[in-house]
């Protein structure tokens, strides 16, 4: 019979119990290696370190669209790219923004999972008319033709994830900074 108390040894698995694991009679404690811990139940941290971004497209992808956004440290970053649609996670310094631009034939899609900014659209490049505070969890759809920005307002990176239909930016894109991307970005140009 199994018990709590005198773990069997497994390289494997172990079931752990559910209570603290920091009191005096903890079988870690008193056990430690090779006992084996189901450490991402404990350590919230612990799936971060193993999320590889990287652009997984076309083939089919799921992940936890939160946690890969506020994991990114690069300003901009393909997650997936298809034929029709593309996911990109930023990171937009404090005092940075996106840069003024516009998708003559794709909708785009923004949502914020961290920070705050001001997203401005309009149908011309010099009249940007329409304006909006954004924060956490806030959505924003931009719809072919209209010229936008989205500016960090706050103390700490903005951190967003984009989804473009069509793709906008090649298989593989990984700009780690902004200014790295605008060289891209007219290179795409010539």
């Amino acid at each position: 019979m199994y018990n709590i108390y005198n773990p069997y040894l497994c390289h494997h698995y172990i079931n752990t119990p559910m209570y603290n694991l920091h009191n005096m009679h903890n079988i870690y404690k008193m056990h430690p290696y090779p006992y084996c811990v189901n450490y991402k139940m404990y350590n919230p941290n612990f799936s971060k370190q193993f999320t590889k971004l990287k652009d997984y497209g076309p083939e089919p992808f799921v992940i936890d669209i939160e946690k890969a956004t506020k994991q990114n440290n690069t300003y901009r970053t393909a997650l997936w790219t298809g034929d029709n649609l593309q996911v990109t996670l930023m990171s937009i310094d404090p005092g940075d923004e996106i840069g003024l631009e516009v998708h003559p034939k794709g909708d785009q899609f923004i949502r914020i999972e961290e920070g705050q900014g001001l997203v401005q659209m309009g149908d011309k490049k010099d009249k940007l008319d329409y304006q909006k505070k954004v924060y956490d969890d806030f959505a924003i759809m931009i719809p072919a033709g209209k010229w936008h920005n989205v500016i960090n307002t706050g103390n700490k990176p903005l951190k967003l994830y984009a989804i473009y239909a069509p793709p906008e930016h090649p298989y593989g894109t990984v700009h780690e900074t902004k200014a790295i991307a605008q060289a891209a970005e007219e290179n795409y140009g010539n």
